[in-house]
């Protein structure tokens, strides 16, 4: 199949592209590289450079490439910056999405994946893990953007058909990740150790999410555009454990080898105080569950940035 990867030079994006290169498809991505690196594109992928709130930009894609499915990653994902620039969050997760939705029925895309997330779509949980079914009440800007999303793709396929798959993300990282992103805590602590700076936390330390390791996200978009029942279906992805703030400062502490303690800051606006994300659906369905525990997914980021700081240093 013919795959158009939207943000496919970002974190994540460029780990999905990596993998549907290995399993025989053409790739193609889009990015605007406002936050991803051409370098991370794999070179068999075919690499269009373009904002997708450009409908003529994009248009010219979809009509030149016309691929057989859409998998969106490109986002404004920092939710700091939803809550200081609301209209800026909207317009490249609303707008942008739209348009991208708008062409994918012109140009008769057989599914379309939309990520979403579950750390920010559900608000203050009222039960934890939060499955899929779980009253939705986000509290940040972000938050509202990529559910008002959910719910145009829903409209489009009562009204004309679409074919899509939700994938709800908890707190990704691993390799690549850019610590410039609102969940990037353990590419932020791993470099900021590395270095000999101590981390700051925001908050008592206590704040909890769900991690998952972007090699395990990487195999769930796989399945959701490989499996028919994924069709019209919003799934949780993440490890269904809280983690603390204090946790993950501690598992990255250990494997840099350094003792220093963290430097705790005021709270920030629009976070939640805790989460973590029932897999069960996407067990049940997609045949999907975390596999790499915590230790080792950290230990794997914490070697990559080590092997990252070396390079740069040489000048490899």
């Amino acid at each position: 199949m013919k795959i158009l990867v939207t943000g496919g030079a970002g974190f994540i994006g460029s780990h999905v592209v990596d993998a549907l290169v290995r399993e025989g498809h053409e790739v193609v991505v889009v990015d605007d590289l406002s936050m991803g690196r051409r370098a991370q594109v794999h070179p068999a992928a075919r690499f269009r450079l373009a904002d997708i709130r450009r409908r003529d930009a994009m248009e010219e894609i979809f009509r030149a490439e016309r691929p057989d499915v859409v998998n969106h990653h490109a986002a404004q994902g920092n939710l700091r910056r939803s809550m200081t620039e609301p209209s800026f969050d909207a317009s490249v997760n609303i707008v942008g999405s739209l348009i991208l939705i708008e062409l994918s029925l012109v140009y008769e895309v057989k599914r379309f994946v939309y990520i979403s997330s579950g750390g920010a779509v559900y608000g203050e949980p009222q039960r934890v893990p939060v499955d899929e079914d779980h009253p939705i009440r986000p509290i940040s800007a972000y938050g509202v953007s990529k559910y008002s999303v959910e719910r145009y793709l829903d409209l489009y396929r009562s009204e004309s058909g679409l074919n899509y798959t939700i994938l709800r993300y908890a707190n990704v990282y691993g390799p690549r990740q850019n610590p410039r992103g609102e969940a990037g805590v353990v590419a932020i602590f791993s470099r900021q150790m590395l270095a000999g700076e101590r981390p700051t936390i925001f908050g008592d330390g206590t704040k909890t999410r769900d991690y998952v390791h972007v090699d395990d996200i990487t195999r769930a978009n796989l399945l959701a555009i490989a499996e028919e029942r994924a069709a019209g279906r919003v799934y949780n992805l993440g490890l269904g454990n809280e983690v603390s703030d204090r946790q993950i400062f501690e598992l990255v502490r250990s494997s840099v080898g350094v003792a220093m303690e963290p430097i705790l800051a005021a709270k920030r606006p629009g976070e939640i105080d805790r989460i973590c994300l029932d897999p069960s659906r996407a067990k049940a369905e997609l045949s999907w569950e975390p596999s790499i525990p915590m230790e080792e997914g950290i230990g794997r980021t914490v070697a990559f940035y080590r092997r990252e700081g070396g390079q740069a240093r040489t000048g490899q």
